[in-house]
């Protein structure tokens, strides 16, 4: 079947804020005289709002309501996005050039105020017809739940749909749902060999993601 729309992740894919959040979650653990366990922060790339801000709260200890951890760390993203917006180079021309060939959405593990946030400030709302967060469907990623969402949002079926992801649990949620995989590893964050295999086509650089490429799947 022919690729008929791409859906992007937006952290790691669009904007470079991994190590962001991480500084932020640490930092405000610390606060609270936590830890990050050994495995938190890969653990935490791709869960949604509920589940990161309950992992902190129950399995980290912040001695706080799940609620009030994402809210504080919610606010603090927020304002560091209001400082500066840490865009991955040609990230926006991308999205743009993908979206005269192909319908485009976005499926990422942000909450909903900052995937707005985020898109207005690069000036890419209009291009997507489908944005989609993690925090309204059941699960997070690696749970096929929020690509199989913007899919059918699009009234399309996985098989002619391509997924653009950078993290382990972001390519085994798009993998999972069926879509075809273009994985853009993380310097700083590489995924591992299980997700990584899950991938149709591996760049390196999100800007390689040409329509061109697009159309060498399926």
């Amino acid at each position: 079947m022919t690729i008929e729309a791409v859906v992007f992740d937006l952290d790691g894919v669009i904007i470079d804020t991994e190590e962001v959040w991480e500084e932020v979650r640490r930092a405000y653990v610390a606060e609270h005289g936590r830890e990050f366990l050994p495995d938190s922060q890969d653990r935490m790339m791709g869960m949604s709002t509920a589940e990161w801000s309950g992992h902190l709260a129950d399995e980290v200890g912040v001695p706080l309501p799940a609620a009030r951890v994402a809210a504080d760390v919610l606010g603090r993203m927020a304002a560091r996005y209001r400082e500066s917006l840490p865009l991955i180079p040609g990230a926006v021309e991308t999205v743009r050039a993908l979206g005269k060939r192909y319908r485009l959405a976005l499926a990422s593990s942000s909450a909903r105020i900052l995937i707005d946030q985020v898109l207005e400030t690069a000036g890419l709302t209009g291009e997507f017809e489908v944005t989609l967060s993690t925090e309204e469907v059941a699960r997070g990623k690696p749970a096929p739940d929020v690509y199989l969402t913007a899919v059918a949002k699009l009234g399309l079926t996985p098989e002619v749909c391509a997924a653009v992801e950078d993290s382990s649990n972001g390519l085994r949620a798009a993998g999972a749902a069926g879509l075809a995989v273009i994985a853009v590893p993380h310097g700083v964050y590489p995924p591992a060999p299980d997700a990584l295999a899950q991938a149709a086509l591996v760049v390196g650089a999100v800007t390689e993601v040409t329509p061109e490429a697009v159309g060498t799947l399926r």
